[in-house]
């Protein structure tokens, strides 16, 4: 894993929790809404989990592995597999071809990367399948690289450790309590919330976005506050592992 660009910067003075009304909020952890799944390899999976993550209409990332053969992989044995982000939408507020431009214009598809970090589109259906070839050629066509991504059906998931998932989130200790968060919590795959909060904390959701979904997430004044700070920092820098 490439070295994480973003540090951790203390969610304390001088030795204090800052979030002293933790108890308060009413976290929208959970949202009920038919779903639909979408799997991607673009690089380091971290950044890619917060550039998914941040999307309105997402409704949940987890980290993982796919795309190979050898059974059971793990960061340290990861084989013939690939870093992989799955993403799960309300397909009523972001289309698939909308993730698509997402992934497109996120990473650089004709760069010839080992397995572990190649450039992947894993569809879930045969329309997956048709919009990823389609957006792929118009891409050739224009491309003076070349196109060089995988396009194949999906298999199989296999979850990233702990310590993968909302990576950029798990950095800010005082706030993963906050929230409600252990480290590697298993809970930090399923949440609404994580999602969102590791994306607003490296810039890649718009302040705009924030301050309008905010009090919809549940958040205090002091955790809203924490996080629209991180979010005005890093707004526009792109997506970094």
């Amino acid at each position: 894993m490439f070295k994480a660009i973003f540090s951790n910067i203390s969610n304390t003075i001088k030795g204090t929790n800052r979030f002293t009304e933790s108890g308060t909020m009413n976290l929208l952890h959970d949202v009920k809404v038919p779903v639909e799944t979408a799997t991607f390899g673009m690089g380091c999976f971290w950044g890619v989990d917060s550039l998914f993550g941040g999307r309105e209409g997402v409704i949940r990332t987890k980290v993982g592995y796919g795309g190979g053969k050898m059974p059971n992989p793990t960061y340290y044995n990861i084989g013939d597999h690939t870093e992989i982000t799955q993403v799960e939408f309300d397909p009523t507020i972001v289309s698939y071809e909308n993730l698509l431009e997402l992934f497109w214009k996120n990473h650089e598809p004709g760069a010839r990367m080992k397995t572990q970090y190649c450039s992947l589109i894993l569809y879930h259906s045969p329309e997956q399948k048709t919009l990823a070839e389609k957006t792929r050629d118009s891409l050739k066509e224009k491309s003076n690289r070349g196109v060089v991504t995988r396009i194949e059906p999906f298999d199989k998931f296999y979850d990233a450790e702990g310590y993968h998932q909302k990576y950029r989130l798990q950095q800010h200790s005082d706030l993963m309590k906050a929230l409600g968060f252990r480290k590697d919590d298993e809970n930090l795959k399923t949440s609404h919330v994580a999602a969102r909060v590791n994306a607003y904390l490296v810039g890649l959701a718009s302040v705009k976005q924030f301050d309008a979904e905010a009090p919809k997430l549940g958040f205090n004044q002091e955790t809203t506050d924490y996080i629209r700070e991180y979010a005005v920092k890093y707004q526009g820098r792109g997506m970094h592992c």
